[in-house]
């Protein structure tokens, strides 16, 4: 009788400490979620984010790029040396990225948008604003190559750009003075123009100079901002009529873009 006791005894003892071990036990916590919301806002609306230190001390820019179609050097020097000229930011750093093709023959903003969601990894943190590039094997769906019309980049989010790269490459490759990262630095300091809100796009104006015809674009002959950078035929026009006349370098931002940026805490 005693061993029955003894035995029902342990078993209840048994069944109390696995009790206490399901009810004690939590379930390991998952890393916490990544807070986008900072860099899904609309296109031009952190130009003082970007320009100033009051928030952000450091940008960290993540450079995806299709395998193929990584940035020049050269244009990313560019690109470096144009954000410290332009804003108050000591430490700027590129992460890149290789990324297999989606296999796409053209690109939507939405798609470009969705590939965004899918492969970006870095997020505003702390002091440092991430800043995210994507560059393409694909040209833009709304390109018309037959009169000229191919789109060279755009930005779609404020701290979100798309290079179509294939297409900078051919256009680069159909004049021998003209390099892919002439073709490519245009290109990036334009689209980071529309980052800081020019013209008007987030940034307001000091004086008036917004083009007329092409919003959020400069009317200022010659400057970066002019709506004709944005695509492959002006590109090339501009650059040709640039060496034509001796002009040493490559578009820069007129008086008035400068004013708007230092306005809100650019250089």
């Amino acid at each position: 009788m005693r061993k029955h006791i003894y035995l029902w005894a342990a078993l209840i003892w048994g069944l109390a400490l696995v009790g206490c071990a399901k009810d004690s036990g939590t379930e390991p916590e998952g890393p916490e979620p990544v807070d986008r919301s900072a860099n899904l806002l609309t296109a031009g609306s952190s130009g003082s984010d970007i320009l100033s230190n009051e928030n952000f001390d450091r940008i960290q820019i993540e450079i995806a790029y299709v395998e193929g179609f990584r940035p020049t050097t050269t244009a990313m020097d560019n690109l470096r040396t144009y954000l410290l000229d332009r804003s108050f930011k000591q430490e700027i750093s590129f992460i890149y990225r290789s990324l297999p093709s989606p296999g796409e023959e053209t690109l939507t903003l939405q798609e470009i948008a969705s590939l965004e969601t899918d492969n970006r990894t870095t997020y505003n943190d702390g002091r440092t604003m991430s800043i995210y590039i994507y560059f393409a094997d694909a040209p833009s769906d709304g390109d018309d190559p037959s009169e000229g019309l191919v789109t060279l980049g755009a930005v779609y989010r404020n701290t979100s750009m798309i290079i179509h790269e294939h297409t900078i490459r051919d256009l680069a490759s159909r004049d021998v003075l003209i390099t892919v990262s002439d073709v490519e630095t245009t290109t990036l300091t334009h689209e980071f123009g529309h980052l800081f809100g020019l013209v008007d796009l987030g940034t307001p104006e000091v004086n008036p100079h917004e083009d007329p015809v092409s919003a959020n674009h400069c009317d200022v002959d010659g400057c970066l901002m002019r709506a004709e950078l944005e695509f492959g035929h002006g590109v090339m026009a501009v650059m040709e009529k640039r060496s034509a006349k001796g002009l040493e370098g490559l578009p820069s931002l007129d008086a008035e873009c400068l004013l708007d940026l230092q306005a809100i805490g650019g250089r």
